[in-house]
């Protein structure tokens, strides 16, 4: 494709050339190019872009007059050594008996004055050469290769038209991952690494020290831009929240640039990214010095991490502990006193000395000094008087760049050189022509070279024309002297696997504000064990509430997203953190209530046998012998069972506790009702046995009550039995994730069988209670049917009472309430049914008479 770029435009200059021919309309150049250059002669040329300016002065477009020639202004001194750097590199080259024998190599060198029409042009002039006419048009160049141009967004320019015409082109300071791309930009290569390798530096950075919640700032080219798009991209794959995104304008706006400094404080960020050329970095943190902003942990790219713009004790109030990654430094032998030796002399050669001398003196070299505030140049200045960032040797970073770039060339020019025809890089014809070399044939070496340097380092250039990654990590200290010194504190090897990628020294570390401890940059503090991040409405993922973990939920992990259920035995503790087995628990006798329950039970029997006893004492009184003593026993008997039998519910439940518990009461209790049953019977039928010509009481005499009682008993021994033998009770672990309890109880087994039985006793006690309803208006003296009632209505009161409250019992206090249910109804009936009798028997003596019982006035004795 690229093929026929190079066809298509050569052939449309070829045809507007005839064209112009044809018509006698030829253009002619007027003058030459007016862009400055510094040129040396040489046997193969070298092009060089540089931005030794940092901005274009607008010219004059009135279009009624010839524009003045294209000025730049803001010489910059470190662009200015990187260009005097290329010179000495190729000048050690032309020295080196080894490398390029009996060749020199001269050099071309422009300003592109950091603007994109300034790059193109200079681009453009290289190409064609200064003095070549607009109506020769050519598809070849006037240097095989270019060196530079500096930023990303001037080499993104230069690439797309150089890459036409296959001209190499070796950036020493572009670092943009778009510039990967060979289909775009088949003829870029570049010294420094990608900033792809950059990203992936920074993300590592800010993934080992912890931060979640990162600002960041980027310059608004394609270094800035691409490189913060590729650093975010990645960086929240980790989870990691930006707190702030903002473009530092080009023209430097002092609004925009307050509001950018106005976010970093509403944001709380702690860390901050600043992505950019050092030139908007400077404008940021003069604003940042201006608002007095401090506290901030800057990680800085590497295109300012070691600018001397801005490690000045100026900035050091604010950028003091600042971290970030920088290429690898070399000490060049020789370069300083190159860069020392230059002087006003050499301005014919070097068009670019004067300015600079001018401004590193303060000087003028105008004669007429009415026109100037300044003291004319003499040049005679030492040189080496002066301490600036230009004479600065000590972080050959960039410098070291170009270097490598210039060597680079030349070792591509030395394979290229001793190529033998069918046996080099190109498998079959000749080699080329090294005096005649095509830019196509040069970047086909170039893509190949690979050589170590004095320094020990291997150059070369993968598929992607990138070299090897490898970063310093700098951390900026201050000095004993007050100035910033750049401490190299780790290293990243992009070509290690990822957990050896990254090594830093942390303990070297000086941070922000002089601490040694490592800052916190979060949007919420960790949620601690026993806590789960809880999302917060409209804040990113990093910013939560920590909720505590609900009871049998724990989380034993920092950070924790969800809390996890404890297994069925266990349950959480206080802390929320731990699942601890759960406490067992059930109705003891060592507890109070069981302590309570059991007094009562035992009490209830001692009443009922204090009763029996006053009974068999007293057996022989009317009022004893009135009242069927021998069911009155059964009734006692029955009742002694039923409180016993709810000791049977205190204590760990076991299988036989469990068979025991409601067996023997719904026995026991049944045997009572029988009992009473047959009373009420009697008592009914015994008033009715009165009247003139009656014989019912032959019908219930001792024999058949017995027969009454036994078979209403039978019927529920023997749905006792049946639920025994099929589905009996067993003891049974209560597990429920709403309880930090194991309750231990009984289960029922027959749910069947025990309704049946239940329902038993409620349908005799209805029976009794309905017998005992009609007996209501029996004379006073037989009417014992009344207390009968009342023991009934007692009864089915608890009872009733105890469903709802049995159900909303939780654990042991589910079988408290049933041992109550039992005890109450219990005393119930021994209260109505005996209480009377015995408050006669022993405190009414006078009224336990034949005589009173049988007299049809005497006062009404309540049985």
């Amino acid at each position: 494709m690229d093929t026929c770029w190079l066809v298509v435009v050569c052939f449309l200059r070829s045809m507007i050339f005839t064209f112009s021919l044809k018509h006698h309309t030829a253009c002619k150049l007027t003058r030459k190019s007016d862009i400055p250059m510094i040129e040396s002669e040489g046997d193969i040329m070298v092009g060089g872009l540089f931005s030794i300016h940092d901005t274009v002065l607008e010219p004059d477009l009135s279009f009624t007059m010839e524009p003045d020639a294209t000025r730049c202004s803001g010489l910059n001194f470190r662009t200015f050594r990187w260009v005097q750097t290329m010179i000495f590199a190729i000048e050690e080259v032309n020295k080196d008996g080894h490398l390029l024998p009996n060749i020199t190599l001269g050099y071309k060198i422009y300003d592109s004055c950091n603007t994109h029409f300034q790059a193109l042009r200079a681009a453009v002039t290289l190409m064609n050469g200064q003095d070549e006419p607009i109506t020769v048009y050519k598809c070849s160049s006037s240097v095989p290769v270019v060196i530079g141009d500096g930023g990303s967004t001037l080499s993104i320019v230069v690439a797309r038209f150089l890459g036409v015409f296959h001209v190499p082109q070796v950036s020493y300071f572009s670092s943009c991952a778009c510039l990967s791309n060979k289909k775009e930009f088949p003829a870029f290569l570049r010294t420094i690494p990608s900033d792809l390798f950059q990203t992936d530096a920074l993300v590592q950075l800010v993934r080992h020290f912890g931060w979640t919640w990162v600002g960041v700032i980027a310059g608004d080219d394609d270094y800035g831009r691409r490189g913060v798009q590729t650093f975010n991209e990645e960086v929240q794959r980790l989870g990691v929240c930006l707190a702030f995104h903002e473009i530092v304008p080009k023209n430097h706006a002092p609004d925009k640039v307050a509001k950018i400094v106005k976010a970093i404080e509403a944001s709380r960020a702690k860390v901050v990214l600043v992505f950019s050329l050092e030139q908007d970095a400077h404008a940021l943190f003069w604003e940042v010095l201006r608002q007095n902003l401090t506290g901030i942990q800057w990680i800085a790219s590497e295109a300012w991490i070691t600018a001397s713009l801005l490690s000045t004790r100026e900035f050091s109030r604010i950028l003091d502990g600042s971290v970030g990654f920088a290429i690898r430094r070399a000490d060049i032998p020789g370069l300083k006193e190159f860069l020392l030796s230059v002087h006003p002399s050499l301005s014919q050669k070097h068009p670019f000395i004067p300015e600079f001398w001018e401004k590193t003196f303060g000087c003028s070299f105008q004669r007429d000094r009415g026109s100037t505030d300044k003291p004319v140049c003499t040049g005679s200045e030492d040189l080496a008087s002066v301490s600036n960032i230009y004479s600065d040797v000590t972080q050959l970073r960039i410098s070291y760049n170009v270097y490598k770039s210039v060597y680079a060339v030349a070792h591509a020019l030395q394979d290229l050189l001793e190529c033998k025809d069918d046996n080099g890089l190109f498998a079959s014809g000749p080699c080329p022509n090294i005096s005649s070399i095509e830019p196509w044939q040069l970047l086909h070496y170039l893509k190949y070279v690979q050589f170590t340097n004095k320094f020990g380092e291997e150059t070369k250039f993968d598929e992607n024309g990138d070299p090897t990654a490898i970063y310093d990590l700098i951390n900026w200290q201050k000095a004993a002297d007050g100035f910033v010194e750049f401490v190299t504190v780790g290293k990243f090897d992009g070509t290690q696997p990822l957990a050896k990628k990254l090594e830093i020294d942390a303990e070297r570390i000086i941070w922000n504000g002089n601490q040694t401890q490592v800052p916190t940059s979060v949007c919420s503090n960790s949620c601690p064990p026993g806590t789960r991040k809880g999302i917060k409405a409209r804040y990113p993922v990093c910013c939560f509430d920590c909720i505590l973990c609900t009871d049998g939920e724990i989380s034993n992990q920092t950070d924790s997203i969800e809390c996890f259920k404890c297994q069925p035995e266990f349950w959480s503790n206080k802390r929320r953190d731990q699942c601890i087995p759960k406490e067992v628990e059930y109705l003891s006798y060592a507890d109070t209530m069981g302590i309570i329950l059991s007094a009562v039970s035992l009490l209830g029997s001692c009443f009922t046998i204090a009763v029996a006893s006053i009974f068999v004492y007293y057996r022989n009184t009317p009022i004893v012998k009135a009242n069927n003593s021998e069911l009155s026993f059964l009734i006692l008997l029955s009742l002694v069972l039923c409180f016993l039998c709810s000791l049977a519910f205190i204590g760990q439940p076991t299988v036989w506790s469990c068979m025991l518990r409601h067996s023997v009461f719904s026995i026991a209790f049944v045997l009572c009702i029988s009992c009473i049953l047959g009373k009420t019977i009697v008592v009914l039928f015994a008033f009715k046995a009165t009247l003139p010509g009656n014989n019912r009481m032959k019908w219930f005499g001792p024999s058949q009550q017995r027969i009454i009682i036994f078979l209403c008993t039978s019927v529920q021994i023997l749905n006792c039995t049946v639920w025994l033998t099929v589905a009996p009770p067993s003891p049974k672990k209560s597990l429920t994730y709403e309880s930090s309890k194991i309750v231990l109880q009984c289960d029922v087994g027959s749910v069947l069988f025990f309704c049946l039985v239940l329902g038993y006793i409620g349908f005799l006690s209805v029976l009794c209670f309905l017998l005992a309803f009609l007996a209501r208006k029996l004379p006073d003296n037989f009417n014992e049917a009344k207390f009968i009632t009342f023991s009934m209505l007692i009864f089915f009161a608890v009872w009733i009472a105890f469903v709802p409250a049995y159900v909303s019992s939780p654990g042991k206090y589910t079988v408290a309430t049933e041992i109550f249910a039992i005890l109450s109804s219990s005393f119930g009936l021994l209260v109505c049914l005996f209480f009377p009798k015995c408050y006669i028997i022993l405190l009414k003596p006078e009224k336990n008479s034949k005589k009173h019982i049988m007299g049809k006035t005497a006062s009404a004795v309540r049985l």
